[in-house]
């Protein structure tokens, strides 16, 4: 069965997830915003045939079999509540909801209706973190003990920082946190289980911009291991790409060290021995490494087949 996706919001991340539903045979039945300049000229590139700036009429109009949201998170809870209301699966974008009262009250609501609602946290769904998980599971790495992360894309300095790519970076409060260490705080959950305590230190360093952009957050597990994000969005890593994997990464076990590189690349080395590079697949070029396609064939095999969906709202 095609499943037909409509698609609301045309920012800067929503090429990348038009081109995932393309990839994987989705039918584009429509793009919706309130800007209709920019949602016709994403439109043309993607071949959708209808654009709007009204949710519900295209709602209405269209039926969709999925409504997938990316708009900024003010925009969220009424996106849901139409598709609530309409009995559409959807995908929401993070960071999901305005605050925690909000996200809590969609997920819920979603629960209790038993339509589906997930959430684009794409981070778990990499290449570089779904080889990990499974060579943790294969217990190749021993118990885990420690998790560190250190985050430095370099593309947040100077008065123009971020606007010619994604603009509301600049006035979104906790933005450290609440834009990007998400995606930490989800993979670390999905490596490493739940979290049962967390301390974090944050920091504006861009004077430019209205939220904390660095900062340390410390993650006690509930399997008795530790991770740390250690993130600043100004300075960059060693990689060709910076933005590919975000940062580099060292998952420290009994039996050994993984290591992740800016290139995506994976180094182990076991206890007491020389580190060697890990072969495995990293994935494409595209966003990393073809995340988006991942998580939304995920949701495709979810709607389709009914198997077990990882990122609900309610998780």
């Amino acid at each position: 069965m095609t499943v037909r996706v409509l698609t609301i919001g045309a920012g800067y991340f929503a090429q990348f997830q038009l081109q995932a539903w393309k990839e994987l045979g989705a039918e584009l039945v429509g793009l919706c915003d309130t800007n209709v300049d920019r949602a016709a000229n994403l439109a043309t590139r993607f071949d959708i045939g209808r654009t709007g700036a009204d949710a519900a009429t295209m709602m209405d109009s269209l039926r969709p079999d999925l409504v997938d949201i990316v708009t900024p998170p003010q925009g969220h809870k009424g996106l849901v509540q139409l598709c609530q209301q309409r009995g559409i699966p959807a995908i929401c974008q993070k960071p999901f909801g305005s605050n925690w009262a909000e996200s809590t009250a969609m997920a819920a609501a979603a629960q209790q209706s038993g339509v589906m609602l997930a959430v684009h946290e794409n981070f778990r769904f990499t290449p570089w973190f779904r080889e990990c998980k499974r060579l943790i599971d294969n217990g190749m790495l021993g118990p885990i003990h420690a998790l560190s992360f250190r985050l430095r894309p370099g593309d947040g300095q100077g008065p123009h920082a971020y606007l010619d790519r994604q603009p509301a970076f600049q006035t979104m409060p906790r933005f450290l946190v609440r834009e990007t260490a998400v995606h930490f705080v989800d993979s670390f959950r999905y490596l490493l289980g739940e979290v049962q305590a967390v301390s974090a230190v944050l920091r504006q360093l861009n004077p430019h911009i209205v939220g904390e952009d660095a900062g340390l957050v410390v993650l006690e597990m509930k399997s008795s291991c530790s991770a740390l994000f250690d993130g600043n969005r100004l300075n960059d890593h060693s990689a060709t790409n910076p933005r590919r994997t975000m940062g580099e990464m060292w998952l420290e076990g009994a039996q050994g060290v993984l290591r992740l590189d800016g290139e995506a690349r994976l180094w182990w080395k076991p206890h007491q021995e020389r580190e060697r590079e890990w072969p495995y697949d990293p994935g494409d070029e595209s966003a990393f490494g073809g995340a988006c396609r991942a998580l939304q064939a995920h949701v495709l095999r979810h709607l389709q087949e009914g198997t077990a969906l990882e990122n609900s709202a309610w998780d």
